[in-house]
């Protein structure tokens, strides 16, 4: 890896079979595994940890500082798993003290012009449309799909196999396994196209569905929603699932969709 037209700081650590490619800048204090391509113009700062058969595009900054009036220039890491494509003028800035990174895991897709801020983790085989920004200490769940323009409010948990749609400003938790639109943001169904693709089959959708039902299309209050699928429903790994981050959820789930 000779890259003549690029800067690489002598402390960072490159597989060899790394492509840097001219006009790049790589500090101190960064690891990138094997098989990486890093585009053109790309900026990687201290504290960053790529994985292997990454893809980094033109522009991106990856690792900045946090954009937070409280981060006191404390260490702190921007993790990005094995087989994730980061596109054009991305940013993902590092973690604070309060948890001390920023995670994004394998298989991801981030597409063009992307925010990922501080302290969120993002799980496997996510992907951010074009325009997504997300605040920080937000957490994704593996698989989960945010359209293009979704812009995520700070501390938001947003549940696997979910689908966010375009433009949407997300306020609410989105538990798993569903698709949430509107404006406010609301319940719109569950995400039955992207769990076939995955290989649930039409029992477990149906079953997903009935506790969605119960919770949204009954006119039951959230509580009185729980009480309801634990006792009438059998316990599986997909409802309790379901049952664990709406118990879990700091700043209370999306609504149900009224059409008013």
């Amino acid at each position: 890896m000779n890259q003549p037209l690029a800067y690489i700081h002598p402390g960072a650590k490159i597989a060899t079979n790394v492509v840097v490619e001219p006009f790049t800048t790589i500090h101190n204090n960064v690891i990138i595994g094997s098989g990486t391509w890093i585009g053109s113009n790309v900026t990687i700062m201290e504290g960053a940890r790529i994985g292997k058969n990454c893809r980094i595009f033109p522009g991106a900054v990856i690792s900045a500082i946090p954009q937070d009036l409280k981060f006191d220039g404390e260490d702190s890491l921007a993790i990005i798993g094995d087989n994730t494509t980061i596109r054009e003028c991305c940013t993902i800035n590092r973690g604070t003290k309060a948890l001390g990174k920023t995670q994004i895991g394998d298989n991801c897709l981030i597409m063009a012009t992307s925010h990922i801020a501080h302290d969120c983790v993002i799980g496997n085989n996510c992907i951010l449309a074009n325009g997504s920004v997300i605040a920080g200490h937000v957490t994704i769940g593996d698989f989960a799909i945010l359209s293009g323009l979704v812009a995520v409010h700070q501390f938001i948990h947003i549940g696997e196999h979910a689908m966010v749609s375009g433009g949407s400003l997300v306020r609410k938790d989105v538990p798993p396994y569903t698709k949430a639109g509107k404006e406010p943001l609301s319940y719109v169904g569950i995400n039955s196209i992207g769990l076939r693709r995955r290989g649930f089959d039409t029992e477990k959708i149906r079953e997903i569905q009935n506790v969605f039902r119960l919770l949204y299309q009954k006119n039951y209050n959230t509580s009185q929603a729980v009480e309801i699928i634990e006792a009438e429903m059998e316990a599986t790994k997909e409802r309790d699932q379901i049952l664990l981050f709406i118990k879990n959820s700091q700043r209370g789930i999306m609504k149900g969709y009224t059409g008013s």
